[in-house]
């Protein structure tokens, strides 16, 4: 959601790395060590039952244990563990740390937490890394991050259970689904869709916006329209039928889709959907950031890339891998789903997130949005 200009999380300026450091000399006198300590989200990277074969692979190719652990849940949660470390200048005990865009990511760029990325180190990404990978608008030149998946958060439905196709929307806030809506619990993501739905773009909104979207996520909720505000659960809650109709990611619908609950649909509605990425990054006073870099590097060879996304079904980062997910993989549903590579008109239709100015800025967005998911 783009780089902060405020100075940070009160308390943490200055903690990191100081404005002018030599980081081409430093990455000069780096090493691998063998060892890559690794960071995830849950079910987001290729498994068996050996564990996960690209890691394997790479594993034997560079002479690295990876030292994999899906222990992040949700943004800021993680952020809370990790950043007093950070700010007491420390390391955190992994190399290689995977956090969306968001107020989360633009504060450890902010606070000079994160290691600048030796691109020289990463001929995989500067030659397949597609156009939605490049220079995002929360760090325009790749400085620090690059990414590892993507995602589209639009609506997903049961159309045997709403009786129709969904389009809108406005499609939530219909009372003839009251009490079978499921909206998320995290604030962005409600705001944003709180402002599409009226025709706000989210990037280039301020308070006044803010609030508008915010009556009308109210009125919803009062309305008895909204069953709860869920975090990653709403997707059992879809499957289960305890809701019909949710605001969705896209790569939990397909995934229900192929794991046999063919009922369930994504759509990305008329008024436009939200595209948010999650990344790959060096935390400041990693051990081994050079194994860390070969990792990110490795992961965007395509016969790499098609792996992980034939498993983790999201917006891969790489379109040279669709080929070899339909041939070599001979898996034709996950290369043609537009879901995991969207088309150029599905790709317009996708807006990105407001760029928090400050702290204040912040705030003052969590202010109002928060006490209509609490209530």
């Amino acid at each position: 959601m783009g780089a902060l200009s405020a100075c940070g999380i009160a308390g943490t300026r200055d903690t990191g790395w100081k404005s002018g450091f030599d980081w081409d000399s430093w990455w000069r006198r780096q090493e691998r060590q063998g060892t890559l300590d690794f960071a995830n989200w849950p079910l987001y990277i290729d498994r068996t039952k050996d564990g996960s074969p690209t890691l394997n692979d790479f594993s034997r190719k560079y002479g690295v244990t990876v030292n994999y652990r899906p222990v992040i849940q949700d943004n800021a949660s993680f952020f809370a563990q990790i950043s007093p470390v950070l700010a007491a200048e420390q390391p955190i005990g992994y190399d290689l740390v995977v956090i969306s865009n968001g107020w989360e990511l633009t504060q450890m760029i902010e606070n000079h937490w994160l290691v600048p990325l030796d691109h020289s180190r990463l001929p995989n990404f500067e030659r397949y890394a597609g156009a939605a990978s490049r220079a995002p608008a929360y760090d325009p030149k790749n400085e620090f991050t690059v990414t590892w998946q993507s995602g589209i958060t639009g609506i997903g439905y049961d159309p045997e259970k709403t009786g129709r196709e969904i389009t809108s929307l406005k499609d939530l806030y219909d009372p003839a689904f009251a009490g079978r809506v499921g909206m998320m619990s995290d604030n962005t993501e409600l705001g944003s869709t709180g402002m599409l739905v009226q025709g706000i773009e989210p990037v280039s909104s301020g308070p006044a916006e803010w609030r508008q979207a915010a009556e009308v996520l109210r009125k919803q909720r009062d309305d008895g329209i909204v069953r709860q505000y869920y975090d990653q659960g709403y997707i059992k809650a879809l499957q289960q039928g305890d809701t019909i109709i949710s605001m969705a990611w896209s790569g939990d619908v397909f995934q229900a889709q192929v794991s046999g609950n063919s009922n369930l649909k994504f759509v990305v509605p008329e008024e436009g959907g939200m595209i948010w990425h999650d990344n790959c990054m060096i935390p400041y006073r990693a051990a081994h950031p050079v194994d860390a870099i070969e990792w990110m590097d490795y992961s965007y060879r395509p016969e790499i890339q098609a792996q992980i996304s034939d498993w983790v079904n999201y917006v891969s980062p790489v379109p040279d891998a669709k080929p070899i997910i339909a041939d070599q993989l001979d898996d034709p549903t996950v290369a043609d789903s537009p879901l995991v590579f969207p088309s150029e008109a599905i790709t317009k239709q996708l807006h990105d997130y407001y760029d928090f100015k400050s702290v204040g800025d912040h705030e003052e967005w969590t202010s109002i949005f928060d006490p209509i998911i609490q209530s």
